[in-house]
């Protein structure tokens, strides 16, 4: 049996460095445990975990940047593990897409509070802000510009990587909670502005209409015939429109959208239907709705095949790209050829008609200041030829809705103004997060961004504040935790579709089985359990300093080593005293301020290397080595339910 130790205070900072994966996700989705989950088998438990936080889990499961991953502490041994790969697998087998869709809302009791909630923009942040509200009991109404839901998920992302079946039964699953009106086809500015919302009686506004406009470069020839703007080109592609391009393409940028917008030209683009939209004919009306007036003036006449030839462009070396490696590595797979360490220079036209690109080799991006200024060297200039030109170099907000009477602040970079604690702006009641407030960032983050917001919401209609998440703390009944041989474990290639099978929109990425599934989680450290160094006089377990423990330690982690060659700074000290509830068992009976005079000696652990193997639990022969496991809980709020609620049922 797990012991709970229900008094155990533990150092937020200490918890949040020995817990990286799930510190590092924006919306804390405990990766750890249901990586842990899966290496055991309890699927059904293991997607508990991945859904409760995340209403996006299905979407992320196949787009996320997985920042969890880059913290991931198995890849300082050889590679982390795949855990956006791992969570895209549980989301198959219980996600709104699935034949057995696990509803974790089921039999939820909401009580219905007398507030409404719009919501200007149906993107991850728009929707994942309904998601929550409508849990706590808010009527909420989604006023989304496009024809579809799901923002640039839909509009941006190409179909190859996620799959459009996946955003409407994500939606789906959304809008089935109950309280959420989702009204397609209404733009802020053209059919109502924030000042209608607020005559309408809505007592709470949530701006997230996202970053749908391309940046523009500033050199000659950007108004020639074949240039492109990235996010026009994706927006069409992905709403079904039909558009020319040519057969040598050429794509400035560096980032995700460059990779979307190369290895979407490289494919075949038909028009396809979408599901409740009777008309996708671009009228003024619809094109205005989900990106800028510039799409008027791209040729949207023709079918075209999959061009011959595709490069791209961009000021970065290769390994400064700014796109996620696996994408850079995937378009060089499909064939698009990478130029980087170049900016451009000009656009080369004959007959108004773009046939080329001059550009220069880039010396440097940043200046000394670290800000984005990039040099070249001189008589550098090379001309890279083609017929298409296409432009994504980053995305830019559009608030021309906003009016003076809203009250709604927006900074000198163009973008909304708001507290970054509970995403007010400067209008009281109205609320913004996303791109439209930072910029373009991760889907996670704007998933993330959608339930701070609902929090804020709710503490400025409600007048309380929403409890601090709850920390967990077991004691494991055994010692040894992680198998050495599981540390020889490689890393699962995620199955892909054979180079000679991607055409068209079918999806790239095959993803995990049951098999490889186990397999790759097995290789997890297990990074929520500690090895906890805590002796106690009256229970027979101080440390006789044996070192036992160091000598079975297989990765080298534990030193003993004499008090006198510690030099403890002023500020640590400091702390020790502050906080000296938490370092009781760790300093017995001495003071913080004798550190430096006293004699004795300390216990070193580098929490970095630790495999979590607990050998030295296992070889302490008077137990002052215990194996603890901790878990950081969302603080029970009305209509919302916590990851323990959800542990109770599933037993």
């Amino acid at each position: 049996m797990l012991k709970l130790l229900p008094n155990k205070k533990v150092d937020q900072d200490w918890l949040h460095t020995n817990f990286p994966c799930m510190m590092a996700c924006p919306a804390h989705t405990n990766a750890g445990r249901y990586v842990g989950l899966i290496a055991e088998g309890r699927f059904e438990e293991a997607y508990t975990y991945a859904r409760s936080p995340n209403p996006m889990a299905s979407i992320c499961g196949r787009v996320c940047a997985h920042p969890c991953e880059t913290a991931c502490r198995r890849g300082e041994i050889d590679k982390p593990i795949s855990i956006r790969g791992l969570k895209r697998f549980l989301t198959e087998k219980f996600g709104p897409e699935s034949k057995n869709h696990l509803d974790i809302n089921a039999g939820r009791k909401i009580t219905k509070l007398p507030f409404k909630v719009a919501v200007i923009g149906g993107g991850p942040v728009g929707l994942s802000a309904a998601h929550d509200l409508a849990l706590m009991g808010y009527s909420v109404t989604i006023f989304e510009a496009a024809p579809v839901a799901g923002g640039m998920l839909y509009l941006g992302i190409p179909e190859y990587r996620l799959p459009r079946n996946v955003i409407e039964a994500q939606v789906r699953e959304i809008l089935d909670i109950g309280g959420i009106d989702l009204k397609l086809n209404h733009a802020a500015g053209r059919d109502f502005t924030v000042s209608d919302l607020r005559r309408q009686g809505f007592d709470a506004i949530l701006i997230a209409v996202g970053a749908h406009r391309s940046r523009d470069l500033t050199i000659p020839g950007v108004d020639l015939d074949g240039v492109h703007r990235g996010i026009d080109f994706l927006l069409n592609v992905n709403l079904g429109y039909k558009f020319t391009i040519g057969k040598n393409v050429l794509v400035i940028g560096g980032g995700n959208v460059a990779m979307d917008v190369a290895r979407s030209a490289a494919r075949e683009v038909v028009k396809h239907a979408v599901d409740g939209v009777e008309e996708l004919a671009p009228t003024e009306g619809s094109v205005a709705a989900v990106a800028t007036h510039e799409m008027m003036d791209i040729s949207l006449s023709a079918l075209r095949m999959g061009a011959h030839e595709v490069h791209v462009v961009c000021l970065e070396n290769r390994e400064e790209m700014p796109a996620a490696l696996e994408e850079i590595e995937e378009a060089e797979t499909e064939g698009i050829i990478l130029h980087p360490g170049f900016g451009p220079k000009r656009i080369v036209g004959r007959d108004g008609k773009a046939v080329g690109l001059e550009v220069l080799k880039t010396k440097s991006v940043f200046d000394a200041q670290g800000r984005f200024n990039p040099s070249f060297f001189e008589n550098s200039e090379t001309e890279i030829q083609c017929d298409t030109i296409i432009m994504a170099i980053g995305q830019t907000t559009q608030l021309d809705f906003l009016k003076p009477e809203d009250g709604i602040e927006v900074s000198q970079r163009g973008l909304i103004a708001a507290n970054k604690h509970t995403l007010m702006t400067s209008s009281p009641g109205v609320f913004a997060g996303g791109d439209c407030v930072f910029g373009p960032r991760m889907i996670i983050d704007s998933v993330a961004d959608g339930k701070r917001a609902a929090v804020g919401i709710d503490e400025y209609l409600r007048g309380h504040k929403h409890p601090e998440p709850v920390i967990e703390v077991r004691q494991l009944p055994r010692p040894s935790m992680m198998p050495l041989e599981l540390l020889d474990l490689t890393r699962q290639h995620i199955p892909m579709l054979p180079l000679e099978r991607r055409t068209g929109v079918t999806e790239v990425e095959i993803g995990y089985d049951e098999q490889s599934a186990v397999a790759e989680a097995q290789r997890c450290l297990h990074c929520w359990v500690n090895t906890i160094f805590e002796g106690y006089a009256d229970a027979g377990t101080v440390c006789i300093l044996c070192g036992g423990c160091v000598d079975v330690c297989p990765e080298n982690c534990l030193e003993l080593v004499p008090l006198q060659a510690i030099e403890f700074a002023p500020e640590t000290v400091a702390h020790l005293e502050a906080n000296a509830n938490l370092y009781e068992a760790e300093l017995l009976d001495l003071p913080a301020a004798d550190l430096n005079t006293a004699t004795g000696s300390v216990m070193l652990k580098d929490e970095t290397r630790c495999i979590r193997c607990g050998l030295c639990a296992a070889r302490c022969p008077v137990g002052t080595i215990t194996m603890e496991s901790y878990n950081l809980l969302p603080a029970e709020v009305t209509g919302l339910i916590s990851v323990e609620a959800i542990d109770a049922r599933l037993r």
